[in-house]
């Protein structure tokens, strides 16, 4: 088990910022973690655990113990109904790859999600979604090891408390657990989810008259690379900002002072307004700030060109916040952790 001391970070989060930590482990298994939170040096700091790194901007460096999560493997549990399967997955592993794999094994329920960056055991954290599906669709439970106690505890979908790219694991229970296994109930005779625009129109232009896990999980791929930038080329962490909810009476009042304005009924209260539209009317898209900007395809993905700080991103986050409310009264968030 190897310690590193004032180690960069910049391997290790999509950003490519080079923030320094303490200290740096790594474990790939539940044994190797209960070893490395018994070492006095761990002990001694406060823990932040990283995975992909997909999902994190950092500002500073990070007086504590970054732990990686390499925990790995996957496996398969029949179900008594014969229509469904359990697949258990350890959290280091990639989470493109478990797509993979059950795309392989013909087991459906997250193809919608592919290319997701990060880890599996990230994707709980935040409720993890795309093109209509959401992790929570296909939850069952997660495994978790207590950092106060070194116990493993199980969480049901209701423990987890999903909302809208949100969970336990980032309100009361965070910074508590480190999640070591998530389990998904996946489907063996499948009802394909078509329902958002740009699957249909993609499998249209790519001439796909038989559905199929593996023709969705494809034009999902399409359509991803055709909007975000690859964070080996360009330094980013995907979708920079949540797409806002906002009272039906509210869109409406937009609506007849901006016609153009989409939004997508979440309840007969609710409407929820793309980020990356309020984001593109304020005139950021494709805006570059010497070494960082607004992607050119998509505006709500901020991006280091090399060698920015992550206070320069932040900085340009927090003007483009303001700049949304001033226009049209609506305050987004994050969905980055800035760190």
């Amino acid at each position: 088990m190897k310690i590193e001391r004032d180690a960069s970070l910049q391997p290790y989060n999509t950003f490519g910022i080079d923030a320094k930590a303490t200290l740096l482990a790594e474990f790939t298994s539940v044994e190797e973690l209960r070893e490395l939170l018994q070492n006095p040096e761990v002990q001694a700091l406060p823990k932040l655990i990283l995975g992909g790194g997909s999902n994190v901007l950092f500002t500073q460096n990070v007086e504590a113990t970054v732990l990686l999560n390499r925990i790995k493997g996957i496996t398969q549990t029949p179900e008594p109904d014969e229509k469904h399967v359990l697949v258990t997955s350890g959290s280091g592993e990639t989470w493109h790859e478990l797509v993979l794999y059950t795309l392989e094994n013909d087991l459906g329920g997250i193809e919608n999600l592919s290319l997701i960056p990060g880890t599996v055991g990230a994707a709980p954290l935040q409720n993890i979604g795309a093109y209509g599906v959401e992790l929570k669709d296909t939850f069952v439970s997660l495994e978790a090891l207590e950092m106060a106690t070194g116990n493993v505890v199980t969480f049901n979908k209701e423990q987890c408390g999903f909302g809208y790219r949100e969970s336990v694991f980032k309100k009361e229970a965070k910074g508590q657990y480190i999640v070591t296994s998530v389990t998904l109930r996946l489907t063996k005779e499948h009802t394909f989810n078509t329902s958002y625009g740009a699957i249909q129109d993609t499998l249209a232009q790519q001439q796909v008259r038989d559905l199929s896990l593996r023709a969705i999980s494809e034009a999902v791929c399409h359509i991803r690379r055709s909007k975000l930038p690859d964070p080996t080329q360009i330094g980013n962490a995907g979708s920079f900002f949540k797409n806002p909810e906002i009272a039906q009476s509210m869109f409406e009042m937009l609506r007849a002072q901006y016609p153009g304005i989409p939004g997508y009924p979440v309840s007969p209260e609710t409407v929820k307004v793309p980020a990356g539209w309020l984001i593109e009317q304020c005139g950021w898209k494709g805006k570059v700030l010497g070494n960082h900007g607004v992607h050119k395809d998509q505006a709500l993905v901020l991006v280091n060109y090399g060698g920015a700080a992550g206070n320069d991103v932040k900085a340009l986050a927090y003007e483009i916040i303001n700049s949304v409310e001033e226009k049209f009264g609506i305050t987004l968030t994050p969905e980055v952790n800035i760190i």
